[in-house]
């Protein structure tokens, strides 16, 4: 549905250009109102209902709440449309369902602008009654008095013409002709001169009287046995809150071929609920809960609080028990629904058809792109767009570029600060700084000493929230940018000294949550400081402080999560700069750099982080005592790429420099000898390690290697345990991977077992070589059975080399040997040898090649280069000879049985 959009209209001169208010289809929006007009119908219709009842719970309210800009004014509006006259609302909605029988849509706007007080709703309704021509006797009667009290000497027909609001009821002129007939029979009845009189005095005693007695003439009002006590209250606008529930009463009076359902749209409820003062808001919830065969849809920013307990004695009925259907999580409407933001489609759909030349859309496909991106599926933005591109259409002559709608508007600040507290802006100006948020951090954040103002902001519709998440607020991305970039003209607006205090803040306090939860076992926590407080650091060019603690905890667990942090430097406000600027090269940008990289090795080939690593130290930009960070991981790099002496070289400076890598390095330099075959050395320096070392994986490494499979299972085994009680999860999960491959030469029972917990261990982390690793175990599990084993080793080594693990191509490789031998198939031999030397370069690997022959009984070639092994050649040998004599016994029993 589309009409013609006045403001386009008068940008332009171009007769040709067309420009219409476009609505989305809302299709989901209009389904809950015909499911709520069902149930009230329903409800209304079942025998049992008593609309004087003033206990049972009501189901009558129907809520879409939403950010500014979201389309719930236009939503009220089309609804209203659609139950008025189905072929004048939206073509793609459904007609209401005709055996609901006949409907009374009534559109109130409660914003302040319009001046709609509690009166002029109640006048509303009644007016839209009058529609069906019958009388509301008791509404009428209390009424007439409550106008005589209040309005003395101003007729009701004077009064709905000199209000505007008014003039859309066609039935204006007619309810005071309608309003005296039936006053005049209740005056007939009752034997009282001159209609009613004065409902006053004596008049009043009179009909009071007659209706508590119940008398045979006051029969068509005696049924309503509040209507005395209502007549008797002072006529002032509490009692006037209180009306209807006869209007309600006499609704339902009427036969049902005569009656309709109200449905009461209101409008900009922001405007009455605004969570300070709660008067207006507790007589509409009164009207509500009085109006039970009425369904009220309700449109504002935020979600209704009716069923908070916590709002007793502000409200007159609170809680799920009075409200069932507002609750979170109702599943039955009407209920409580945030307008949702437009999906891709409907946003294509509305800028194609918003401007068109000739029944062409003027705005490219390009732009609209564009423009959707960045609107996140906000209407406000997309109209804010379509204006910007006609103004530069306008004043360029032709369409404007691209690059004109990487903007955020200053409305989109008007529209979200509008209806907030000062405190309530604050606040939110300083969770803007932050991906996502708890009450706490943006209580710190925005500098109070009290949580409230933090509290209010989380119940506003532009927060969303996720309950499981450490920080479990984050602000809608529009809302955020246009916050922090274009916050320009408001009146409490922050200067750019405000924005750096606020920022240290809200560092500050991220530190205090690292220390207090992301140092352990919480890596959610963990890696939600370490992208949150880089970004700021970055941002406002901040000291590193506690990010330097954050990023040695977050490297010691080898989990490898991604920290996507944009390296590239940012304004205080968010903004990019150009190249060069204050924190284009700072610390904090290198840091985020060097996290990532080491992070993305686990999904790229190692030659690449190591050429980013070289770079990053290179620039020099990080701080004394980070420098080892990028340095040791281009170090384990260079080893896993074959690069041994800038391995080894690497791998010395770390630990010669004593820092908090120290004792990584000198595992990794027995990792390297260990390559190289040096074996007695290697046992000989364990013992140094620490306990940050990783003793017991190095241990295991070593041992599977001499063909001591026991003693390699159980150090990896003491590794995994001690790296669990330690809460170090990846250290735990590596070991038992490490585990699984080393069982798998020989127990293949117990191989299977340890190759499901180590996958089951590995679910959720980014550790390449500890993937691969049980890959391999899977390879040694199944040899000496299946003839595609050396493919599917291959297949193996081809992943491997892919991401530059030549230690996981030249396992791979040893297993399909390892199959060979047990087959003992020379020519198996032979081919599978061929491609373990090919990864064998001098001493690095050679061992693997000469474990082939050992485990034959074969003398190895004398040009091959040669292991120092643990306890001689000889011992080795044979461990290896049985194992493989071990698998041969162990398929030759399966194939017996």
């Amino acid at each position: 549905m589309s009409r013609p959009d006045l403001r386009g209209v008068f940008r332009t001169n171009n007769r040709s250009l067309a420009s219409v208010d476009v609505f989305a289809n809302r299709e989901e929006e209009w389904a809950a109102v015909s499911r709520g007009l069902a149930s009230v119908v329903a409800a209304r219709r079942n025998p049992t209902f008593d609309v004087e009842d003033v206990q049972t719970p009501r189901c009558n309210v129907l809520v879409f709440y939403g950010v500014g800009g979201i389309g719930k004014t236009t939503l009220s509006q089309r609804i209203s449309e659609h139950l008025s006259d189905p072929e004048a609302g939206p073509t793609h909605w459904l007609a209401p369902n005709a055996q609901l029988g006949r409907v009374i849509p009534i559109r109130i706007d409660l914003s302040r602008q319009f001046g709609a007080n509690l009166e002029t709703v109640v006048l509303a309704v009644r007016l839209a009654a009058a529609n069906l021509g019958r009388p509301m006797r008791a509404f009428d009667l209390a009424f007439y008095r409550y106008w005589e009290h209040n309005h003395p000497g101003e007729t009701l027909e004077e009064y709905l013409r000199r209000h505007t609001f008014f003039r859309r009821f066609s039935s204006r002129d007619s309810l005071r002709g309608q309003m005296e007939a039936g006053l005049e029979d209740i005056a007939q009845a009752l034997t009282m001169p001159g209609m009613i009189g004065s409902l006053a005095g004596q008049g009043l005693r009179l009909v009071v009287r007659a209706l508590r007695d119940r008398r045979q003439k006051a029969r068509a009002l005696a049924g309503c046995r509040r209507l005395p006590d209502i007549l008797e209250a002072e006529p002032d606008t509490d009692a006037l809150s209180y009306y209807p529930h006869l209007l309600a009463w006499d609704l339902a009076q009427l036969p049902e071929e005569r009656t309709a359902t109200p449905v009461i749209l209101l409008d900009t409820f922001e405007d009455v609920g605004d969570r300070t003062h709660r008067d207006f808001e507790r007589l509409i919830q009164r009207m509500a809960w009085l109006l039970p065969n009425a369904l009220f849809v309700i449109t504002g920013r935020n979600r209704l609080q009716w069923d908070d307990t916590r709002l007793e004695g502000q409200l007159d009925w609170v809680g799920a028990h009075c409200w069932p259907q507002l609750v979170s999580g109702a599943a039955e409407d009407p209920r409580q629904y945030r307008v949702g933001y437009l999906a891709e489609d409907d946003a294509q759909d509305y800028l194609q058809r918003r401007l068109t030349v000739g029944d062409r859309p003027l705005m490219d496909d390009r732009t609209r792109r564009v423009i959707i991106a960045h609107s996140q599926g906000l209407p406000l933005y997309l109209d804010l767009a379509v204006m910007r591109f006609l103004d530069l259409y306008e004043r360029l002559g032709h369409a404007p570029d691209v690059s004109e709608f990487s903007h955020d508007f200053p409305a989109l600040v008007a529209r979200t600060f509008r209806d907030l507290t000062v405190e309530e802006r604050q606040v939110l100006r300083a969770v803007s700084l932050l991906d996502a948020f708890s009450v706490e951090l943006a209580t710190t954040a925005a500098g109070m000493d009290r949580d409230a103002p933090a509290l209010q902001l989380t119940e506003r519709p532009f927060v969303d929230a996720d309950p499981g998440a450490p920080w479990p607020y984050h602000l809608h991305d529009v809302v955020r940018a246009a916050v922090r970039d274009a916050d320009s003209s408001s009146e409490d607006r922050w200067s750019d000294a405000d924005w750096r205090r606020a920022s240290q803040r809200a560092f500050d306090a991220l530190g205090r949550e690292f220390a207090d939860h992301g140092g352990g076992s919480d890596r959610r926590r963990l890696i939600g400081c370490l992208r949150q407080g880089l970004t700021l650091a970055r941002d406002f060019d901040l000291e590193l402080g506690w990010l330097v603690d954050a990023a040695f905890t977050y490297v010691a667990d080898f989990v490898w999560e991604p920290i996507d942090v944009q390296t590239v430097a940012s304004s205080a406000r968010g903004t990019p700069q150009e190249p060069g600027g204050p924190a284009a090269d700072g610390p904090a940008v290198a840091l985020a750099e060097a996290l990532t990289t080491i992070a993305g090795r686990q999904r790229e080939h190692r030659a690449i982080t190591a050429d980013r690593l070289r770079t990053i130290l290179a620039a020099g930009s990080l701080p004394s005592g980070l420098d080892e960070l990028p340095r040791y991981f281009l170090a384990e790099c260079d080893r896993d790429l074959g690069n041994l002496t800038a391995s080894l070289d690497g791998m010395r400076r770390v630990a010669d420099g004593g820092g908090r890598l120290a004792a990584d390095a000198s595992r990794g330099l027995l990792h390297l000898a260990r390559r190289l075959g040096r074996f007695p050395e290697v046992l000989a320096a364990v013992d140094e390690l620490s306990p940050q070392g990783r003793k017991h994986r190095t241990l295991g490494d070593l041992w599977w290697t001499q063909g001591d499979i026991g003693l390699a299972c159980s150090e990896y085994a003491r590794g995994r345990d001690d790296a669990l009680g330690e809460g170090r999860h990846g250290e735990a999960a590596l070991s038992q991977a490490c585990l699984a491959f080393a069982a798998a030469f020989q127990d293949r029972a117990r191989a299977r077992e340890q190759i499901d917990r180590a996958e089951r261990m590995l679910a959720g982390t980014n550790a390449r070589f500890a993937e691969l690793q049980v890959r391999n175990a899977r390879l040694l599990q199944d040899c000496g059975r299946g003839g595609r084993l050396p493919e599917q080793a291959e297949a193996v080594a081809a992943l491997a080399t892919e991401n530059g693990l030549s230690s996981s191509v030249a396992y791979a490789r040893f297993a399909a040997c390892y199959h060979a031998a047990i087959l003992q198939d020379p020519e198996l031999i032979a081919a599978s040898r061929d491609r373990l030397r090919e990864s064998v370069h001098g001493d690095e690997f050679a061992y693997l090649l000469e474990l082939t022959y050992l485990m034959l009984g074969e003398e190895p070639p004398a040009d091959l280069s040669r292991a120092r092994w643990i306890d001689g050649v000889t011992a080795t040998a044979d461990r290896w000879t049985r194992l493989v004599a071990d698998r041969q016994r162990e398929l030759t029993s399966m194939s017996g049985d």
